[in-house]
């Protein structure tokens, strides 16, 4: 583009960031928001980065990932995995949330009620879009494993939304812990996390059912979250932040190096060891350093942020947050199925095995956040009240959502 095509441009651009930062208040927590915004981004990052597909002869597209063979993006997945950070700003913003909800005399449950809504409404939309797209897209020749992919992918995210309604009502507890225990209200939590892991992985492991491991679904996922509620609660200081950072880097590399934990923190196909389902202790050890690192840094982060041009982004992705999280797969999915029938493309529809394909794919990555862009222009309606839709059509999306659920579950 010549200089005088880019000059509307910039001049629109930078009227965009001043707006922003003119609407911004004064007391807006900046840090908070970064965060949040730098955990978010992850989720889409990590699944383009550490997915991918393997094409039959007809065309079937079948998932796969890096990580079974190339064990150069098992160090990848510490950063790429940032859900620690996740639900220490979700803990921090819920406290928050729920002390203004009670100073306006609102009870616990409407409180309640206000945050699983504003979770659930685009959960419901996404879903009920795939249930209507699933028989026109086999109506148009798309295969039926392929169809059982695109439906993995969709839920892939989803049982994140579910895990977090389920932290966010234990709110009012969290915030009691905190008052009692202070700064070390998660402790017994990683306690019980690491008494599960050792009748799953110890010595007398064989003679322990394999549901035992499903104890370690709350208190695994509720660690950071509590520690956010503390912060929130004004009981997490720096010395906290440095224990949390130091005491979390040294049991990472003890759960590594001693007790040969699997070292990616995502799923790997075929392995006989997963971190993340149910959470082992190694993933509480790198939550335990995400947390800590971000009560170290919050300051300059804040500071940093007083920069208008990097605050805008922050703010966009803020306000996209439910709609980035819901249908970034599918944006993946909207470049990969319409490839499938043209043949096998590097880093799209070719095996994850290579170095190659992980440059390949790093070059789609713009193409799947252009996608997700497109995609999000058009739902993000789903993220705001469904006032202007009559019962009937709020119905509809429920049965076809509650459709897809079956039809997922069923091949997961």
């Amino acid at each position: 583009m010549s200089a005088d095509t880019l000059s509307p441009v910039r001049h629109r651009a930078r009227a965009a960031v001043a707006a922003v930062e003119a609407r911004t208040p004064a007391h807006r927590d900046r840090a908070l928001d970064g965060l949040r915004a730098l955990a978010l981004l992850s989720v889409p990052a990590g699944h383009w980065l550490l997915g991918g597909f393997t094409r039959d002869p007809d065309g079937t597209l079948r998932n796969a990932s890096p990580l079974a063979s190339l064990d150069l993006f098992a160090p990848a997945s510490w950063v790429l995995q940032m859900l620690g950070i996740f639900f220490l700003v979700g803990g921090y913003s819920s406290v928050l949330s729920y002390r203004r909800s009670r100073a306006r005399g609102a009870s616990t449950g409407a409180w309640l009620r206000g945050r699983l809504v504003r979770l659930g409404r685009p959960v419901l939309g996404v879903t009920a879009v795939w249930a209507a797209l699933l028989p026109l897209l086999s109506a148009a020749g798309v295969p039926g494993g392929t169809l059982r992919t695109a439906a993995v992918l969709v839920v892939q995210p989803l049982w994140f939304v579910g895990i977090y309604a389920g932290v966010t009502a234990l709110t009012p507890y969290c915030v009691r812990a905190t008052r009692l225990l202070g700064p070390w209200a998660a402790a017994p939590l990683l306690g019980t996390v690491a008494v599960v892991d050792l009748l799953r992985y110890g010595p007398y492991a064989a003679d322990v059912p394999s549901w035992v491991g499903l104890v370690n679904l709350l208190p695994g996922w509720l660690f950071a979250y509590q520690i956010g509620v503390s912060w929130g609660e004004g009981r997490l200081r720096d010395r906290h932040g440095g224990f949390l950072l130091g005491a979390g880097a040294a049991l990472f590399a003890l759960l590594l190096l001693v007790f040969h934990y699997p070292a990616s923190m995502v799923g790997v196909p075929g392995a006989d060891r997963t971190n993340s389902h149910p959470p082992s202790l190694l993933v509480l050890a790198l939550a335990a350093v995400q947390c800590g690192a971000a009560v170290l840094l919050r300051e300059r982060l804040a500071r940093l942020l007083r920069r208008p041009a990097l605050w805008a982004p922050v703010v966009a992705v803020n306000l996209a947050a439910m709609t980035i999280f819901c249908w970034h797969q599918s944006a993946l999915l909207a470049v990969a199925l319409p490839s499938a029938p043209l043949g096998a493309l590097g880093g799209l529809t070719t095996a994850p095995d290579s170095l190659g394909w992980v440059l390949a794919r790093l070059a789609w990555l713009p193409v799947f956040a252009t996608a997700l862009v497109a995609l999000g222009s058009v739902t993000r309606r789903f993220d705001a009240p469904w006032t202007g839709v009559p019962r009937a059509g709020r119905t509809l999306a429920a049965v076809l959502a509650g459709a897809f659920a079956v039809y997922a579950f069923a091949v997961v």
